[in-house]
């Protein structure tokens, strides 16, 4: 792979200085009609790409920050959890002189995405619903100040998280569906490549092993609406439980409707329980007993606690924010 060409070699094939072809560069008008267009033509010529990160270092900083979503845009745009993050991001950046680029990939072929924020396109960066197998992530938490929403499963001592409790949360659900009766409980899960996950169907089997009770079932989707009837078709061909905690309220609108198309009825067949609180809670039919999070205040605190981070100031490095149980006729 040929190298990249340098300013001093297009100051070269322009004949001019090095500090001019820095000025055509960054926009000054300081520059001769002359110089302007030899310059332009040896950057077109030598194909010469600006090293953003010596920009940036020249500037200190480029007053923006990246949210890095490490999903397909199908995903993004279709689960309202993403929406409210990126509205309490937006409103903690309100304030601030920091806008906001956002970048929506499940993969990086090419390290664009990499390259982009590591080349000094971004100050810093925010990053949501990350996996496992996101490789190219942890080379953007080695490039620029990080907050992660939501513990990553490669946590070091150095990240900074703002998240919320999913053990105590799933245990919390789960344990209504106990307190009401139910004793044939199953799971619906995220993604066991995300650590919300794994926390969520931790906090559910505790829950059941404390009332000496074991899983009907535990089925993984990928917090989408469809995953969530599809785990249900699966957990219904073993048997019918009487309860389902469900780890999103899409997968369990998913649940309820693919249920529903088998005659079975919620809540007197099976009792059903699902975490967000988001608007899909109250659309359903009956609206949903869910785990709230307040995810607005997620984004908001994440984007607070990564300006903080890059004015100088010593935040906290984890911050666990407060769930609640909300009860609706589902459960």
């Amino acid at each position: 792979m040929p190298s990249r060409a340098t300013i001093e070699e297009v100051a070269v094939t322009a004949g001019v200085s090095r500090s001019t072809v820095s000025r055509v560069v960054n926009g000054s008008t300081a520059v001769s009609p002359e110089a302007l267009a030899a310059v332009q033509a040896a950057i077109a010529e030598l194909n010469y790409v600006p090293n953003r990160a010596a920009r940036s270092l020249a500037s200190k900083q480029t007053h923006a920050i990246a949210l890095i979503v490490p999903e397909d845009t199908t995903r993004f745009f279709g689960d309202p959890f993403f929406a409210a993050i990126v509205a309490g991001i937006t409103g903690a950046l309100g304030g601030s002189d920091y806008l906001l680029n956002l970048l929506i990939a499940s993969d990086d072929p090419g390290d664009k995405m990499t390259s982009f924020v590591r080349n000094g396109g971004v100050d810093g960066a925010l990053i949501v619903s990350h996996h496992t197998s996101d490789a190219f992530i942890d080379r953007i938490a080695d490039a620029v100040p990080v907050v992660w929403g939501g513990r990553p499963l490669r946590q070091r001592l150095s990240d900074y998280v703002v998240d919320v409790d999913n053990v105590a949360a799933a245990r919390s659900a789960t344990q209504r569906l106990i307190d009401i009766g139910r004793t044939r409980i199953a799971t619906i899960s995220g993604p066991l490549s995300m650590l919300a996950s794994v926390d969520r169907v931790q906090g559910f089997r505790d829950a059941l092993s404390d009332a000496g009770l074991t899983p009907f079932a535990e089925e993984e989707g990928d917090y989408g609406e469809t995953s969530g009837a599809e785990a249900v078709r699966r957990i219904l061909s073993v048997g019918t439980p009487d309860a389902i905690f469900v780890a999103s309220d899409l997968m369990a609108r998913g649940a309820l409707n693919a249920m529903r198309s088998v005659g079975l009825r919620v809540p007197e067949d099976v009792a059903l329980l699902g975490f967000d609180d988001s608007a899909v809670a109250v659309s359903t039919d009956p609206p949903l007993t869910t785990m709230r999070q307040p995810m607005y205040l997620q984004g908001e605190t994440m984007a607070a606690v990564l300006l903080s981070r890059l004015a100088g100031g010593e935040p906290e490095k984890m911050t666990i924010l407060p769930t609640e149980l909300v009860v609706r006729a589902s459960a």
